[in-house]
C-alpha cells in the first residue's frame, strides 16, 4: 500500500526551463509557441520564468510537446544499451517519469512485467524520500543544465504501481538527439536512510562515464 501522499504527476515546476530549452534549441519565439498552444504569450513568459504553472489541459499540451522520444537510431541506441545492461537500470522521460527502457535486473525489482510499464509514468510510485529528491532539483539547477548527476537514498516501497526496494540510486540526466531530455536511473548501493543527496555540476564538457557502467 501507497502510505504516503503526492501528486500522481511530477512537480511542474522544472517545465519553465525545460520550455525555454525547447524553444532556444527550435528558434522559436514566445508569440509562436503561443500561438500553438492556444493562450497568450504573456502567460508562455510567465510559465518560463516560474511565476504562473500551467494546469489541466494547458500541462497536458505542455507535457505531449516536450516530453521525450527516442526518435533515431542513436536514442534508440541508447534505449538498447539499458535493456542489455546487466545491472538494475531504467531510462525514463525527464520531465514525465514515463519508462522509456528497463534492464532485466531492474525488472525484476520492480516486480512487474516490463510490456505493461513502458510508456507508463512510473512517478505514482515513488516513495517519500524521491519525491523530496525531485523537489530539490529545481533549486540545484538540474532543469537549466548546471547539473547533470544526482544521488540519494530511499526506503523500500511496496503494493503500488511497482515495487521499490531500499537503496542508494544515482540520476544521470542525457540529452537526446533533438534536445530532448531522459534520466538514466541506477542503483548503486544499498541504503534506505533517506541520507541527503550528493550532486554533480555540469559543464562544457558534459557528464563523465567514468566509473559508470550500462
Amino acid at each position: 500500500m501507497l502510505t504516503h501522499n503526492h501528486p500522481e504527476r511530477p512537480p511542474t515546476a522544472g517545465l519553465g526551463p525545460c520550455l525555454r530549452q525547447w524553444r532556444a534549441l527550435r528558434r522559436c519565439k514566445q508569440s509562436h509557441l503561443a500561438e500553438l498552444l492556444g493562450v497568450s504569450q504573456a502567460t508562455v513568459s510567465r510559465w518560463e520564468s516560474g511565476v504562473l504553472h500551467p494546469t489541466g489541459a494547458e500541462r497536458d499540451r505542455l507535457t505531449v510537446l516536450l516530453q521525450a522520444r527516442l526518435d533515431t537510431a542513436a536514442d534508440r541506441q541508447l534505449a538498447r544499451l539499458v535493456v542489455t545492461s546487466s545491472l538494475p537500470v531504467h531510462l525514463i522521460c525527464d520531465l514525465t517519469h514515463r519508462l522509456l527502457a528497463c534492464s532485466a535486473a531492474r525488472a525484476r525489482q520492480l516486480r512487474k512485467a516490463v510490456a505493461d510499464l513502458l510508456g507508463v509514468s512510473l512517478w505514482p510510485a515513488a516513495t517519500p524520500e524521491i519525491a523530496a529528491a525531485e523537489e530539490a532539483l529545481l533549486a540545484l539547477g538540474w532543469f537549466e543544465g548546471r547539473l547533470f548527476c544526482h544521488e540519494s537514498e530511499t526506503r523500500a516501497q511496496a503494493g503500488g504501481l511497482v515495487d521499490i526496494r531500499a537503496s542508494r540510486f544515482r540520476w544521470t540526466r542525457l540529452r537526446l538527439s533533438d534536445g530532448g531530455f531522459v534520466r538514466l536511473v541506477e542503483t548503486i548501493g544499498g541504503g534506505g536512510a533517506g541520507g541527503a543527496g550528493q550532486s554533480r555540476r555540469g559543464g562544457s564538457g558534459g557528464p563523465s562515464n567514468r566509473g559508470q557502467r550500462v
